[in-house]
């Protein structure tokens, strides 16, 4: 006899199961095909088919075809601003550079000049003191050979055998009781023309400034002055003035450096052609203390001839 009580058996729903799979197949076409049209778009499949990158090697390469000149072409108006905009700057550049080596040669001709000027005040300085010229020298060789030659000469041989002012005062100080005394042995021509130089004077100058004494203090104050002609021609005047021949001399030798260091300082200033700087190559600048247009230049020295 059948159970009614137990529960019936359920079975399984098959149309519902099938849609679902029918379903997710036509999606899963439908989104293949589109992206095989996209792919197709992108050109992967060409990317991916055999022969595909021989078939690109063999395509010939385009030809590009060269322009052909222009013949008679006359160049435009804003090429020809760009070349003439060029043009005045390179012309500005050239003038700067002008300007920068011109105020550089100035520059290193002044100095050259100042350089040796103080070379010169150098020499001066030693000589009045009495001292060796040393290093001095051979600045003075390098600087003023080639323009003052014989200045150079006696300013380096008075520094071998120097003499001061102060010595030449002190020597005629002792000089001065024996040049006052009248000679006992002059010959008759020389008595003449002692007779004859107090005759001329007489007129000129009063007994008191003729004594001898007063020569030899007027040589005196001629040597602290600085005016050694002028010392020395009064010591010339003296009776006894044979007495001091070598302090003439010396006085001389004295005078004639002093006149050489002024033209070697001369020159230094305003020397136009024959200077020297430190390195011995010649000042090719003018002076800046030589008038516009003309070339100054110092008393010329000859080449010395060596006959004294």
């Amino acid at each position: 006899m059948q159970d009614l009580t137990s529960p019936p058996t359920l079975m399984p729903d098959r149309p519902r199961s099938r849609a679902g799979a029918l379903f997710v197949a036509l999606l899963a076409f439908v989104l293949g095909g589109a992206l095989a049209l996209w792919g197709a778009q992108e050109g992967y499949f060409d990317r991916l088919l055999p022969g595909h990158e021989a078939h690109q090697d063999d395509r010939p390469a385009p030809v590009v075809a060269a322009p052909a000149p222009v013949v008679g072409h006359a160049p435009s108006a804003q090429d020809l601003a760009a070349i003439s905009s060029v043009e005045g700057r390179l012309a500005l550049v050239e003038d700067r550079l002008s300007r920068v080596d011109f105020e550089t040669n100035a520059a290193s001709g002044n100095a050259a000049r100042a350089e040796g000027l103080l070379i010169a005040f150098a020499a001066r300085r030693m000589i009045d003191r009495g001292e060796p010229l040393s290093y001095v020298a051979d600045q003075l060789r390098l600087r003023f050979t080639n323009a003052q030659p014989r200045a150079v000469d006696t300013v380096i041989e008075f520094a071998k055998n120097p003499v001061t002012l102060d010595e030449l005062s002190a020597r005629l100080e002792a000089l001065s009781p024996e040049l006052s005394e009248k000679q006992t042995d002059q010959s008759l021509w020389q008595k003449a023309r002692n007779e004859l130089a107090n005759l001329f004077t007489v007129h000129r100058d009063s007994s008191t400034l003729l004594s001898p004494t007063a020569r030899v203090d007027r040589a005196r104050l001629m040597l602290t002055a600085r005016r050694i002609p002028n010392a020395i021609s009064e010591v010339q005047r003296l009776p006894n003035a044979q007495a001091a021949d070598t302090w003439i001399a010396d006085a001389r030798r004295y005078q004639d450096v002093q006149d050489a260091l002024d033209l070697l300082e001369t020159t230094a200033m305003l020397e136009p052609r024959r200077l020297q700087d430190s390195a011995g190559h010649a000042v090719s600048q003018q002076s800046p203390l030589a008038a516009p247009g003309e070339e100054a230049s110092p008393t010329p020295d000859p080449e010395p001839t060596g006959e004294e």
